[in-house]
C-alpha cells in the first residue's frame, strides 16, 4: 500500500487532486508550513504545499532572484514560470524567510513578462516570528484577513463552525501520524524515510480526509518489520526537504531514518489544536507556538532539546544535519547542532546541498559513506 502514497509525492499532479477539480473544487497552494491548512479546507478549499523538487534548471528563477539565494524558492518560481501549477485557483506566499518573502514580489514581477503564470488568488500572509500575547493578536488579524480575501475571491462563506469542523478533522489525522511516528521510532520500523517523507508529501497534496482513509488503512495493515534489521537509525534534521532520492541515498543498505525534524516532514503535525477555544486564537496560538523551525526567535533550546529527546527515544545513532546552500536559518543554526550534539557524544554529519534534482549524487555518497564508516566503528 506504500505504493500509493510514493505514486502522489513523486508528482506534482494526482488523481485524488484531478477528481477535485473535476467536481469544481478549488486549489490554492502555499509555502509554508504555518499556514494553518483548517482555513482553507473550511472553505472548501483544497490546500496544496507547494513544491519543486523535479525542478531541472532554474534560468527563470536566476533572473529574478540571482545567483547567491536559498534555490528552493527559485525552484518554485521556476516551475511557476514553466507552467507546473496551472492547476492551482490561488497561492499564499509567507515570509518563513527573506528569500521566501522575495517569492511574492518575484512572481509578480515574473508575470508582467511571462503570460499568465500569476493565479488569481495571490496572497501574502504575514506570520510573526515570536509566540507572545502581542504577535498572536496581530497573526490573528492576519488570519481574520486571509479568510476575507478567500471569501470575496471565491464566493464562499467560512464560519467558526466550519473552521472547528476542519480542526477537528486535522487533529483526527494528526493522531494518526503521531502514531506512525511511534512506530517508525520502535525497534522495527514499518517504513523507511524515504516512504514516511512519500506519506507527509501526501498529507500536503490529496483532500484531508481521503488522506485519512489511506493513513488508516495502511497503519492497519502488517508491514514487514524486519526489513531494517541491523541497520544504523538516523535522524534528519535541518532545512526544507521533500526529495525522496535524497533520503533513499542516505539511507542506502546500512542505515534508516527513523526520525525526522524537518519541513515537509512530520514537524508540522507534531501538535494538534485545541478545540475548546475561539478556532482563530487556537489556530494562531498553535501555529505560533511551533518551535521547530529556526524561523522562530529564541527557540533553539527547545529545538536542541526536541533532538536529544528523540535521540533517546527513537535509539538514534546518527544525525544528519542537512541545510539548502545559502540557507541562512538553518545553515547557521546547523553549525550550533553539531556543535552542542557532538559535545553530548552524538555524531553529526553536516551537509551542505542544493534543493531541486539531486545532482551530487557522487559528493553527498562519499560523505554518507564515511559517516557510516565513524557510526559502524
Amino acid at each position: 500500500m506504500i505504493d500509493n502514497f510514493l505514486q502522489i509525492a513523486k508528482a506534482q499532479e494526482n488523481l485524488y487532486l484531478n477528481h477535485w477539480r473535476e467536481q469544481g473544487g478549488k486549489i490554492v497552494g502555499y509555502t509554508c508550513s504555518y499556514v494553518p491548512q483548517e482555513i482553507l479546507h473550511a472553505g472548501g478549499i483544497l490546500p496544496f504545499r507547494l513544491r519543486a523538487s523535479q525542478s531541472e534548471k532554474t534560468n527563470i528563477g536566476d533572473t529574478y532572484f540571482g545567483p547567491f539565494i536559498c534555490s528552493l524558492p527559485k525552484c518554485i518560481l521556476q516551475s511557476a514560470g514553466e507552467g507546473v501549477y496551472k492547476f492551482l485557483d490561488g497561492a499564499i506566499i509567507t515570509a518563513g524567510c527573506d528569500s521566501m518573502r522575495r517569492l511574492h514580489e518575484c512572481w509578480r514581477k515574473a508575470d508582467q513578462d511571462i503570460t499568465n503564470i500569476l493565479p488569481d488568488f495571490f496572497f501574502h500572509l504575514g506570520v510573526p516570528h515570536k509566540a507572545s500575547s502581542y504577535s498572536i493578536k496581530w497573526f490573528e488579524e492576519e488570519l481574520h484577513r486571509l479568510i476575507q480575501g478567500l471569501q470575496d475571491q471565491f464566493q464562499l462563506s467560512i464560519s467558526n463552525q466550519d473552521i472547528r469542523e476542519s480542526i477537528n478533522l486535522y487533529n483526527k489525522s494528526r493522531d494518526l501520524i503521531q502514531k506512525l511516528e511511534q512506530e517508525r521510532q520502535s525497534e522495527h520500523p514499518p517504513v523507511s524515510g524515504a516512504e514516511a517523507l512519500g506519506i507527509y508529501k501526501t498529507a500536503s497534496s490529496v483532500p484531508r480526509q481521503d488522506f485519512i482513509d489511506l493513513l488508516s488503512g495502511f497503519i492497519e495493515q502488517k508491514q514487514d518489520s524486519n526489513r531494517f534489521r541491523d541497520r544504523k537509525r538516523l535522524m534528519l534534521v535541518g532545512s526544507a526537504n521533500d526529495d525522496m532520492e535524497l533520503l533513499q541515498l542516505l539511507e542506502g543498505d546500512r542505515a534508516v531514518v527513523v526520525a525526522d525534524q524537518n519541513c515537509f516532514g512530520a514537524r508540522s503535525e507534531l501538535d494538534k489544536i485545541r478545540e475548546d477555544q475561539d478556532p482563530i486564537f487556537a489556530l494562531a496560538s498553535r501555529y505560533l507556538h511551533k518551535f521547530y523551525c529556526p524561523r522562530m526567535y529564541g527557540q533553539y533550546q527547545n529545538r536542541k532539546q526536541a533532538i536529544l529527546d528523540t535521540v533517546e527515544n527513537a535509539g538514534i545513532d546518527g544525525i544528519v544535519l542537512q541545510n539548502i546552500r545559502f540557507c541562512d536559518l538553518h545553515g547557521a543554526e546547523n553549525g550550533l547542532l553539531e556543535r552542542d550534539l557532538e559535545a553530548a557524544g552524538i555524531p553529526c554529519l553536516k551537509l551542505e546541498r542544493e534543493y531541486g534534482s539531486l545532482v551530487e549524487t557522487g559528493r553527498i555518497k562519499m560523505r554518507v559513506d564515511a559517516f557510516m564508516e565513524r557510526l559502524e566503528q
